[in-house]
């Protein structure tokens, strides 16, 4: 197992390092939950966890790495079409090489959220937790570049991906009602997006200044929402809409509190949405059903490339491949 992944290791490091030489952007660091996780829940003792057979089943070498899908998940995926490498590790990996940091590594978290009920409810890394991996890794790369300026410097041109909100909206409101007699939706929306202001901050704190930050996913449309009726839920849609209409708007807006930063909203909701109503132009066949680990799916389907979702909450390598490449030129667009 050990030398598979330094055999994978050492060819994505090459990759990296060739491609990177004519682009703007030095690194790509990932916060937030699994849409970007790539395995730093796998020490934990933690409901969200995923390092085991069928998930990563069409990864290299079929190994389930703890990504929350068939194969890559998002945050590789923007990597690469950043410029920076195929595979973006996860920073908790003990098998981590020093020679990933200056490109970029991953501290989200499977099952995390904004708010740190979310993170208590699925044992996983609160995002302000992440952030103190962030302190340490700077630490680290200090140490691995041997030059401030230089560490300085990749903190600085890099590129700050975000997803947050996803749990916090499903599990943390809707699923086990832990804020419900607290906040109203739009409430509970607002003091998201404040949260999310309060990471921006700390990692802008800390030499942070490219950051690209996503909203939801059509969160009513995953398979665990429409598993009793098939249908699209349409009050947790309408939740998560709420929700990244609030969030795109503030995140417009924070040029003027962060002097020096650049920012881009990422829209998931729309084009995930877009698959679903019309897959077969994307080649896909099913939409309200997954391809793994559901009561109608025990037993992994043969090709998750037909599947909008791998499996109740996260969408196939495939979805992702397919909605990534408008997103990386804009995040090109705005954050060069």
């Amino acid at each position: 197992m050990l030398l598979a992944f330094s055999f994978i290791s050492l060819f994505y490091v090459g990759n990296a390092q060739q491609s990177y030489g004519n682009s703007t952007v030095s690194a790509l660091f990932a916060f937030g939950d699994s849409i970007l996780d790539t395995g730093n829940n796998n020490l934990l003792l933690s409901v969200s966890k995923v390092n085991f057979y069928p998930y990563g089943r069409d990864f290299i070498g079929g190994r389930a790495t703890g990504r929350f899908g068939n194969g890559r998940v998002f945050s590789d995926i923007i990597a690469e079409g950043l410029g920076l490498k195929n595979l973006l590790p996860a920073y908790r990996d003990p098998y981590l090489w020093n020679n990933d940091l200056t490109t970029g590594v991953c501290f989200a978290s499977g099952g995390s959220g904004l708010d740190p009920i979310t993170a208590r409810t699925t044992g996983s890394i609160w995002v302000s937790d992440q952030v103190t991996d962030f302190q340490n890794y700077i630490t680290r790369l200090n140490g691995v570049v041997g030059n401030q300026e230089q560490a300085n410097a990749v903190i600085s041109n890099a590129v700050y991906l975000i997803s947050a909100g996803n749990n916090d909206i499903a599990i943390t409101y809707f699923t086990t009602g832990a804020r419900r007699l607290q906040y109203t939706l739009p409430a509970y929306n607002d003091q998201l997006v404040s949260w999310t202001r309060d990471l921006i901050k700390s990692l802008y704190d800390m030499g942070a200044r490219k950051f690209a930050v996503m909203g939801t996913l059509p969160l009513g449309c995953l398979p665990g929402a429409r598993a009793l009726t098939r249908a699209c839920e349409l009050f947790v849609n309408q939740g998560a809409a709420m929700f990244n209409q609030q969030l795109s708007a503030d995140i417009d807006n924070l040029g003027a509190t962060f002097p020096g930063a650049k920012f881009v909203y990422v829209d998931m909701y729309n084009p995930l949405l877009g698959l679903i109503i019309n897959p077969q132009a994307s080649g896909f066949i099913d939409v309200a059903d997954a391809c793994c680990c559901t009561p109608t799916h025990l037993i992994p389907c043969l090709d998750a490339s037909r599947y909008v979702f791998w499996d109740v909450a996260h969408p196939t390598q495939k979805s992702y491949e397919t909605i990534a490449p408008q997103i990386i030129e804009n995040i090109k667009a705005k954050l060069a």
